[in-house]
């Protein structure tokens, strides 16, 4: 339970990714999961969940390009601030760093705006 959240973010990003490569889904494949999808089949679909995002594309001199972009996930909508939800984390390929996990860990609560940014050279920006 206590990484439920974060495992849930993560699985739904990955949901994004196989529409793009149009891979076969778990369902299509037979597994049983208990419930129905959302209209969309997107975390957008949950109540109270708010999902933002910004991309930038910029062209710049000397054959140099900026290509970034931050995705914002609210689990509580406006009220994210003020009521925190149960969070866990977990390294999947053990790159990158996970600004935050010490509180998560200790307190396993997800306090705040979760903020999930595209690899680039200026980390720290979302």
């Amino acid at each position: 339970m206590k990484k439920l959240n974060l495992i849930l973010v993560f699985w739904f990003g990955l949901n994004s990714l196989a529409f793009a490569q149009e891979t076969e889904r778990a369902r299509d494949l037979g597994i049983i999961f208990s419930g129905t999808t959302g209209e969309l089949n997107a975390i957008t679909d949950v109540p109270g969940v708010t999902v933002g995002h910004k991309t930038i594309i910029k062209d710049l001199e000397n054959n140099k390009a900026v290509r970034t972009g931050v995705t914002v996930i609210l689990p509580r909508g406006e009220d994210t601030m003020n009521d925190s939800v149960f969070g866990g984390w977990f390294s999947l390929n053990g790159n990158g760093e996970m600004t935050g996990t010490s509180w998560i860990e200790e307190s396993g609560f997800l306090e705040g705006t979760n903020c999930l940014n595209q690899y680039t050279q200026c980390r720290g920006s979302a």
